[in-house]
């Protein structure tokens, strides 16, 4: 059976994530219900390159369709994109390796956050608005306790008996861009709410409600797991932004997805 690779970039505000649930709207329950419509077969796979949250964003969501079909990788992506509703798009399809699996051949992700340092009419969905002013530079020093393999039981409510908490964060990038404050954060892969429990600590040492110092204490005192909880930045500001394969370049410097000005 063929298998395609798709590129969906979607606003996730009225979806309860990517992942099929049941009684809930999502992503991939939007799409399999379009793939339904267009080939009128329901033996296919589709499966993403990971879960994002209720209420995360794509700019570049990777999954596989296996699905037999006699359209052409360009019609199929028009004739589904019809299907879709407006804040659901696929970007392209290609024709995709037999044995390629969107999740288990990705070697990086790539999440970015956008905080606001003013109040919004146009971007709430899309930002995390901060009252108060942040200091960078302390944001920065305290995102390095964050590099390299680290044990994030504590910025997850994954289970680590079930399933490993170490992950390879490899790089964190923190850029101003108007009123906007950008963080990029690239890891191998990420647990349930990680990214958010990160940027609400690093938000915090922002408004200097903690010192630098201690994102290392937080993520090495596993007992301290309810403070990261508590400072989970919002899902609005979240974004996939990209999911690395072998042979792709990284991503070039970051820029916002909505420009608010100053």
């Amino acid at each position: 059976m063929p298998r395609f690779k798709l590129l969906i970039e979607y606003a996730g505000t009225r979806y309860s994530g990517w992942q099929i649930q049941k009684n809930a709207r999502t992503v991939q329950g939007e799409i399999d219900r379009a793939v339904r419509e267009v080939a009128k077969r329901r033996e296919f796979e589709l499966y993403g390159s990971g879960r994002t949250d209720a209420g995360v964003h794509a700019l570049a969501q990777v999954a596989h369709l296996e699905l037999y079909t006699t359209l052409q990788p360009e019609s199929l992506r028009r004739k589904l994109n019809d299907e879709l509703p407006a804040d659901i798009h696929i970007r392209a399809i290609e024709p995709a390796p037999h044995r390629f699996h969107a999740r288990h051949d990705a070697i990086s992700r790539c999440y970015l956050y956008q905080i606001s340092r003013r109040r919004t009419a146009f971007g709430k969905p899309l930002v995390w608005w901060i009252r108060e002013p942040l200091a960078i530079d302390a944001m920065r020093a305290a995102a390095r306790a964050f590099i390299g393999m680290k044990d994030f039981r504590a910025f997850t409510d994954d289970e680590p008996e079930e399933k490993s908490t170490r992950v390879l964060v490899e790089s964190i990038e923190i850029a101003e861009s108007g009123a906007l404050i950008l963080i990029r954060v690239r890891g191998s892969h990420f647990l349930w709410k990680m990214v958010r429990r990160m940027v609400g600590v690093l938000a915090a040492v922002g408004r200097q409600e903690l010192d630098p110092t201690d994102a290392g204490r937080l993520l090495s005192n596993q007992h301290e797991a309810a403070k990261p909880a508590a400072l989970a930045a919002p899902a609005a500001g979240l974004f996939l932004e990209a999911v690395l394969y072998k042979g792709d370049d990284a991503p070039g410097p970051m820029t916002p997805v909505i420009n608010i000005g100053a």
